[in-house]
């Protein structure tokens, strides 16, 4: 088997449905199992009217009206849905009673776009000729934790999705199947992260033994830059797993930072492909790649850091300040990106302002602490990193000449990636001048 993942895009309309019908028929003889996320737009929509209704502000027609119109738009019947837009009202009014929302109800409102798009997708390929089945991920075995927002699925979810697949999926059915949701033993809907059908495709991929996962999105595969902020950014055919799992966690908007660890565990490639252009072969990502003639791979960047320095002469020469700072920060769930340190100071980053607030009066103890806001890590990956003498000075020298002060640097030793600190403001010039270096001239 395959697993083919479409993205919000790929499925917002019935002009992308009939592409995506195309392309799943095209792949009919790899037995292909379809991961779909919710149509463009639908979860924010799901999530805004959940958020809205616990202010008391009871608006489901919202959501019913965008879904119905899809749906009919593909010729479905109104009484498809229906169980499901009485659900989503009788949800709504019990947040607009309670005036609360927790983790868990945010899961339940956000659930519903994959599993109404799911509903309208099989029923329009089956009456189009080509038989599908909807189906929740969770019924094909894929419990999770009780982790509300980032859930993971149970040991031995994979020997549970394999005999599900193999006796509830009928011979000749292609299954249409719920990415980015979950449920628990105890039966709460769970989500695994947003924008996280990816990682589903691939814990599917990796349980099924599929030959292969292909992510289908609006890009040509995995770019050398943004598209949207360097115009000449050009697909990248092939590239290994440490690389574009490097690229995801760093801001590359193609993956999601953990879609490749079940790939990878699995060595199951992962092909990246445009729905808009099913004839570009798009980027694999495997375990072993040929070794490009280019300096580096791609470039990507993470905005909205915080960066945080903590100044304290009890560093100087002692043993366990960085280990108490460090405790701190574990207790009150500080994810660090990127960390520097000297003699007198340690620097670091994160992207969420509210555990460090949390953490503050911990690390205050310890020493001065300066936050500063508008931050972005921008991070070159690429092989040639840690063999090519002078590629780390060249790619500092870059970004000086676009006039754009580096704040901190991390880079590893033997690393595959050199990350930098810069203002929000000069990603755009930062990035346009290390691609034209990077991958223009060379």
């Amino acid at each position: 088997m395959i697993v083919m993942k479409f993205g919000g895009s790929s499925v917002a309309n019935r002009k992308q449905i009939e592409k995506v019908l195309a392309i799943v028929r095209g792949r009919a003889a790899r037995t292909p199992l379809v991961v779909s996320s919710a149509h463009k737009g639908m979860t924010d929509a799901l999530l805004s009217g959940a958020r809205e209704a616990a202010r008391g502000v009871y608006a489901p027609e919202r959501v019913i009206e965008r879904q119905t119109a899809i749906a009919r738009e593909l010729g479905c019947d109104d009484a498809l849905l229906a169980p499901f837009f009485e659900e989503i009202s009788a949800l709504y009014r019990g947040l607009s009673l309670v005036r609360e929302l927790s983790l868990r109800s945010l899961d339940y409102a956000a659930s519903f776009g994959e599993r109404m798009a799911v509903r309208v997708i099989a029923d329009f390929f089956t009456r189009q000729g080509f038989p599908a089945q909807a189906f929740d991920v969770w019924d094909l075995g894929f419990l999770t934790d009780a982790a509300f927002g980032s859930a993971r699925p149970l040991p031995g979810y994979e020997a549970a999705m394999q005999r599900a697949v193999r006796e509830r999926v009928p011979a000749g059915v292609v299954p249409i199947v719920t990415g980015f949701v979950g449920k628990t033993e105890a039966g709460d809907i769970t989500t695994v992260g947003r924008n996280g059908s990816d990682l589903t495709a691939t814990l599917v991929g990796a349980a099924i033994a599929a030959e292969e996962v292909e992510i289908w999105s609006d890009t040509d595969g995995v770019m050398t830059a943004d598209p949207s902020v360097v115009k000449k950014a050009r697909s990248i055919s092939e590239m290994r797993f440490d690389e574009a799992a490097e690229l995801a966690y760093f801001g590359s908007r193609v993956l999601h930072p953990s879609t490749l660890v079940p790939a990878m565990q699995k060595n199951i490639p992962v092909r990246v492909l445009n729905t808009n252009r099913p004839e570009h072969p798009g980027t694999v990502i495997r375990e072993s790649a040929p070794a490009s003639e280019l300096p580096a791979t791609s470039i990507a960047y993470k905005e909205g850091q915080l960066a945080v320095t903590m100044l304290s002469t009890r560093m100087f020469g002692a043993a366990g300040f960085l280990g108490e700072a460090f405790q701190a920060l574990g207790r009150h769930e500080v994810v660090v990106d990127m960390i520097a340190t000297s003699e007198v100071s340690v620097s670091f980053t994160t992207d969420r302002r509210e555990p460090l607030e949390r953490a503050l009066s911990d690390l205050e103890r310890l020493g001065e602490v300066r936050v500063e806001a508008g931050k972005t890590l921008m991070v070159v990956v690429g092989r040639k990193l840690a063999e090519q003498a002078g590629l780390g000075a060249a790619i500092l020298q870059a970004v000086a000449d676009a006039g754009v002060n580096v704040e901190m640097v991390s880079y590893g030793m033997k690393s595959i990636s050199l990350t930098m600190l810069v203002a929000d403001k000069d990603v755009g010039a930062a990035a346009a001048v290390l691609h034209e270096r990077l991958f223009e001239r060379a």
